[in-house]
């Protein structure tokens, strides 16, 4: 592995891994020490092999989970690529309209003291605000986003903005999809591999990606300490709906909780497949929509003093 990787990272942590296996670590051990690199969905599963002597079936259904979770990404990433060009395209337009465009008719409007409608001059001051005071709205837009990092990792912070997150229209529906996508994968993983049960909820919410979907799963934990069962606090939840719920109560029942937990994710992976193809499929008509407004609304800002100016020379 150490000759065949070229990646610059990954090289040497291998190395340092094979030194220490050689020095008698585990692998469990060796890998724990380069959490950057192995999760610790990883390094439990790779534990639980080692306990039961199964380490190649492990990293099979490992690698399995990883190929899945990369494909998933993919899809997503390359459904949202066009649309994004085209709001950059979108912005950049309207940028160097009123950065370079504008100006120039503003010009031609004051030489010949053309009278202008309100819509015109709004225009033209808003044109002039950019031309002049454009690093007020790039500092604004900075800071922004540099509050936004920051209250999103505090707790209170990080928690409002990923339950909004979940209550976001259409956008909500796709977050949650994909994070009980993820928490059924995962779970699966974990207890197919032999991982305990409570062992595999921490970890589970600890990889959720969400605040909100962590304090349920925490909350599941503290259920099964009490007796009760997995499904019980996920249904009370309303983040996991009835089918997943009931899914998660039959295989407690009957003993097939990975079983059923990867039927749960095999139909929420088709099921964000479709959402991103709902949300990629309003968003472009919608940035069509939104550019024709503003294009239009230009357009008329613009025309309107020239046809005045026409009508009277008329």
């Amino acid at each position: 592995l150490e000759g065949q990787t070229k990646d610059p990272a990954l090289k040497p942590v291998i190395a340092q891994c094979k030194k220490d296996v050689k020095g008698g670590l585990s692998l469990t051990d060796a890998f724990s020490k380069h959490p950057n690199v192995f999760s610790r969905l990883y390094v439990n599963m790779v534990k639980a092999a080692e306990t039961g002597g199964i380490l190649d079936k492990i990293l099979d259904r490992l690698a399995a989970f990883l190929e899945n979770e990369q494909e998933i990404r993919g899809k997503i990433k390359s459904a949202m690529i066009y649309p994004i060009l085209v709001l950059i395209f979108a912005l950049l337009m309207v940028v160097a309209l009123l950065l370079f465009v504008l100006p120039k008719f503003k010009e031609i409007f004051d030489s010949m003291n053309v009278e202008m409608p309100g819509a015109t001059k709004f225009l033209f001051a808003l044109s002039g605000f950019a031309q002049h005071y454009w690093y007020i709205g790039l500092g604004a837009g900075f800071g922004g986003y540099m509050f936004y990092r920051w209250y999103s990792k505090t707790d209170t912070g990080g928690r409002q903005v990923d339950l909004l997150k979940l209550k976001l229209p259409v956008v909500g529906e796709l977050v949650q999809k994909m994070a009980i996508s993820r928490f059924s994968r995962t779970f699966a993983t974990l207890i197919a591999s032999g991982v305990p049960m409570m062992r595999s909820l921490e970890i589970v919410g600890d990889t959720s990606g969400n605040r909100v979907i962590a304090q349920t799963i925490e909350n599941a934990r503290n259920a099964i300490r009490e007796g009760q069962k997995i499904s019980t606090p996920l249904a009370q939840s309303n983040l996991f709906p009835g089918m997943v719920t009931h899914m998660i109560d039959i295989g407690e029942e009957t003993g097939r909780l990975s079983e059923m937990l990867s039927k749960v994710s095999d139909f929420y992976d088709s099921e964000v497949e479709n959402a991103v193809k709902t949300l990629t499929s309003l968003i472009e008509p919608c940035l069509i929509v939104t550019m024709g407004g503003i294009v239009g609304f230009i357009a008329v800002s613009i025309m309107a003093p020239i046809f005045k100016l026409i009508s009277n020379i008329n």
